[in-house]
């Protein structure tokens, strides 16, 4: 998320700060909660997503629009107002800008959780773990800065691929309920991703309810046709061939796009 993230070590003495960016934008220092006007606010935000930014091209992200010398200028009110109401959150030297104070921010929290499960040392031990809680707040959803786009959508990303993984390691656990019910959280996020709806029908399946398999499947053709003018790719149509088509029988292939509703796979013995 950073290109180089915060490397201050708080002093054994400094308060303890607490950053909230999923959802309203929000500061505490020592339990209190601080108020900062929306720019200072806006710095913060940056440092704590970006880490370590050299000072002229901080001031550029934040007053992209404004000429050099007046985006330095605002940024040094920024971080004098910053430290101003949390001394020593912000620290500046040798032409660069971070975080201090050690802040605990509530998006490294859901990344550390999301890595565990994704690839950390003990992911193959927590197979038969729940989903851990995520949240499903967006990120600073009252903004409309252009830099928090990108943002916005690692996050998302990394959400839907966390859920995909937790339901993959659920199942492989025999655990169909709650793989079922990760599935569908992700699906729920994004209607149109593939991999999500593959997730569903791939659960219905290990659990022997073909009928089910094939209502994802015709759910998943149905969505991405009116949406996007497109069919599942052959990845999802050969789940269910060996399951559903009797040997030497190939599944109808779908209807063109605009036409009539594609038929049903045909299940064995019907």
């Amino acid at each position: 998320m950073s290109e180089q993230k915060r490397t201050l070590s708080p002093h054994p003495c400094a308060p303890a700060v607490s950053i909230s960016l999923l959802g309203p934008f929000g500061i505490d220092v020592d339990g209190a909660p601080v108020s900062l006007p929306v720019g200072a606010q806006r710095l913060v935000a940056m440092l704590a997503l970006r880490g370590r930014l050299g000072r002229s091209r901080l001031a550029g992200m934040l007053w992209p629009d404004t000429l050099e010398q007046r985006a330095l200028a605002s940024l040094r009110t920024g971080i004098w107002r910053v430290n101003q109401a949390a001394p020593g959150l912000v620290a500046a030297a040798h032409g660069v800008v971070e975080l201090g104070l050690g802040p605990d921010v509530d998006v490294d929290r859901l990344i550390a959780a999301s890595r565990t499960v994704l690839g950390g040392a003990d992911s193959q031990d927590r197979s038969g773990e729940d989903a851990p809680d995520l949240g499903d707040d967006e990120l600073l959803p009252d903004w409309d800065d252009p830099w928090l786009e990108t943002e916005r959508e690692r996050l998302h990303q990394l959400r839907l691929h966390v859920l995909e993984a937790t339901a993959a390691r659920l199942a492989a656990a025999g655990r169909f309920g709650l793989a079922l019910e990760a599935a569908l959280a992700a699906l729920r996020a994004d209607e149109l991703r593939e991999s999500a709806h593959r997730t569903v029908i791939s659960i219905h399946l290990a659990e022997g309810n073909v009928g089910e398999a094939c209502r994802a499947y015709d759910a998943c053709c149905t969505t991405l046709r009116t949406e996007l003018g497109i069919e599942p790719s052959p990845t999802v149509s050969r789940l269910l061939g060996a399951a559903v088509v009797p040997p030497g029988r190939v599944p109808r292939p779908a209807a063109a796009v605009g036409g009539t509703a594609s038929p049903r796979l045909p299940v064995a013995g019907r």
